[in-house]
């Protein structure tokens, strides 16, 4: 199984949005600076995550989440 996800910055509450096999290794990824892009951000929850059967459909799900057409779904779903 693959994971969409989005986090929240705890600290400025910036969202960040990624794709994984295993939310909470990846979790503790972001929030150790390991991750360079969400690193000056940390530390982060997840507040919204999909699950799929492959990886190229949570990735697909994650580029979505990116688009303009993502954002205002995200938003109108309340998730934003």
């Amino acid at each position: 199984m693959y994971h969409a996800y989005i986090l929240k910055s705890l600290v400025n509450g910036k969202h960040y949005f990624g794709s994984c096999a295993s939310t909470d290794e990846r979790l503790k990824q972001h929030n150790a600076g390991n991750v360079r892009s969400s690193k000056a951000n940390r530390p982060y929850e997840i507040i919204y995550t999909e699950t799929f059967q492959t990886r190229s459909e949570a990735y697909r799900r994650e580029m979505f989440f990116k688009t303009l057409e993502g954002r205002n779904w995200l938003k109108k779903q309340n998730i934003l």
